[in-house]
């Protein structure tokens, strides 16, 4: 496989990652809403992190790591784990669910950013154009409902922190899959945040696993699939993604979530898709396709072809 056929089976990974991250929204929802957030948050990360390691130990991959390895593992983990599930669970409990959205709507942008500094990623004016395309297909899509940037409370703040270490954990990971497996490196994560969140978890809510053992029903069936295939499932080919396009690239795709949220939303929820989201969803589309440099490629082999057939005649 070529290395441009290779990016191609990428991104159609990373649109099904989506899909299952959209998805997830819906089902996340519905589980706040019955377990105690942080400790419910804890346990589908475990269980995540066991079907992962499970999965590394089938394949033969997992090893040990250096001390330089333990560290991206370690930040990561810090960043992108606990502090993101932490913050984000604390911050749902203060704000709205569309001023979430926004504001993790940053989180390409702030990638983008953070590894053309730290990784020295390049940055071209197409891939400019597309991030904001694509915010501005996000912003299109939540500030129908009518929030205002100047409703900013703590809750708003405590969304922003983990959408900025979210992204930070994005630089690590591209760093640490130099030399790990990207699989292994998910599946370490996974397992260690979780435990950190689960001693977290002991102090915020201290009831929070016999509530948990207390639940029965349907409601196990939904915290299954949203554990093993959007957590488990879904890391292990977003952070692969990482090490083959690199972070800012990748996380342009994130942009999608939302929209997919809505469209399930409608599905399950009953709720209505409007004109102003199809169009939103419009600028997503040609937000990633220019911000994950597919068009700078595009036009790159264009030339190149061009140049080709010049020196042939």
């Amino acid at each position: 496989m070529n290395n441009t056929n290779s990016n191609m089976f990428t991104y159609v990974l990373l649109m099904f990652v989506m899909v299952i991250w959209g998805m997830n929204v819906v089902f996340i929802k519905m589980l706040v809403d019955v377990f105690p957030t942080v400790t419910m948050t804890s346990f589908r990360v475990f269980l995540a992190g066991v079907v992962a390691i499970t999965v590394c130990i089938l394949i033969k991959q997992l090893r040990k790591f250096t001390k330089v390895e333990w560290k991206y593992i370690f930040i990561a983990t810090i960043f992108g784990v606990t502090g993101h599930h932490f913050f984000l669970a604390w911050g749902l409990t203060t704000t709205t669910a569309s001023n979430t959205a926004l504001i993790l709507a940053l989180l390409p942008l702030t990638t983008s950013i953070l590894a053309s500094v730290m990784l020295k990623d390049s940055l071209s004016r197409l891939r400019v154009v597309g991030i904001i395309f694509a915010f501005c297909g996000v912003a299109s899509i939540i500030l129908q409902s009518g929030e205002s940037f100047t409703s900013i409370n703590v809750g708003d703040v405590s969304i922003f922190i983990a959408m900025f270490v979210q992204a930070v954990s994005f630089i690590y990971i591209k760093k640490g899959t130099n030399t790990i497996d990207s699989r292994v490196m998910t599946a370490v994560m996974l397992v260690v945040g979780s435990s950190f969140l689960f001693v977290i978890s002991l102090f915020a809510e201290p009831a929070g696993t016999s509530q948990m053992i207390e639940q029965t029903g349907w409601i196990w069936g939904i915290f299954l699939v949203s554990s093993i295939f959007a957590t488990a499932l879904g890391h292990f080919l977003f952070n692969a993604a990482i090490h083959r396009l690199g972070a800012g690239q990748t996380a342009v795709f994130n942009n999608f979530v939302p929209f997919f949220g809505l469209v399930f939303s409608a599905l399950w929820l009953g709720e209505q898709i409007t004109l102003l989201q199809l169009t939103g969803f419009v600028f997503i589309v040609l937000g990633v396709l220019l911000g994950t440099g597919f068009i700078d490629e595009y036009v790159k082999r264009r030339v190149l072809k061009k140049r080709k057939v010049q020196k042939a005649v």
